[in-house]
């Protein structure tokens, strides 16, 4: 009886293996396949475009220096100091640059006639996060144009917009009280595609000269603004690849 159930024991292990066998390999075919639709179902990363903007027309300046011509200077400015003018200081003269011019026309007794005359640069490139060098030179004009507006002390405020100057430009004229006198201002911000132009044409007259009429100076500052629009195109480089996205700069042109 003893051996009879020892033998029938046997019997029913053995008879177990193949069972064990085959849920062993229906688990293991159920894990593969749930392994591999789970790689299948898993999701793929997600790929967005590269934002990208139009690119900026020119990629440098001129010499603000070179902006007005010598003939320009020599009759808006009588007895200029240096008729190559003053260069401004600039860590990036690709990005911003100017030149500045003055003189005394000493008359002795008939007194004498001052003038001044200013001309500041500023380029902006694409960029990607902050937009089209031509949309970051808008924001720039518009902030210079309010400067000159907001001059501090100064009396006769006037702007007017100006047609013929670059894509868009402002004309502010007023006059301020300096060294006793009264200076007549007129200033003009224009802006060319990616490029912002502020020039600043000032004088006065002494020892009993007529101070300049407010109307010659607004004509002599629209027409030296319009040259230095013109030495733009001629002295600036067009970004090249048109047409392709901008990769963007770093803004020292913060000068915003």
């Amino acid at each position: 009886m003893h051996r009879s159930a020892s033998r029938l024991t046997r019997i029913l292990a053995c008879a177990a293996v193949p069972v064990m066998l085959v849920v062993a390999g229906c688990s293991s075919d159920s894990d593969g396949k749930s392994e591999a639709d789970g790689s299948s179902s898993s999701p793929s990363p997600s790929t967005s475009a590269s934002p990208s903007v139009t690119p900026a027309k020119y990629s440098g300046l001129p010499d603000a220096c070179d902006t007005i011509g010598a003939k320009t200077v020599g009759s808006l400015v009588p007895k200029v100091k240096n008729k190559n003018g003053t260069s401004g200081k600039s860590s990036d003269i690709a990005t911003r640059g100017s030149c500045s011019w003055n003189g005394l026309d000493d008359k002795g007794v008939k007194g004498s006639q001052y003038r001044w005359l200013d001309v500041s640069l500023m380029r902006y490139d694409s960029d990607a996060t902050l937009g089209s060098g031509a949309k970051r030179a808008g924001e720039y004009y518009a902030k210079e144009v309010a400067g000159a507006q907001g001059t501090p002390d100064a009396k006769g405020v006037k702007s007017i917009a100006t047609a013929g100057v670059g894509d868009q430009a402002t004309l502010v004229s007023y006059t301020l009280k300096k060294t006793d006198e009264d200076f007549a201002y007129a200033t003009v911000v224009a802006r060319t595609e990616n490029v912002v132009i502020t020039l600043t044409y000032n004088g006065a007259g002494y020892a009993g000269a007529k101070s300049p009429s407010s109307a010659d100076l607004t004509k002599n500052a629209e027409k030296a603004a319009k040259e230095a629009v013109a030495a733009i195109a001629a002295g600036s480089s067009d970004a090249p690849g048109a047409g392709e996205s901008s990769k963007g700069s770093s803004e020292s042109s913060a000068a915003s």
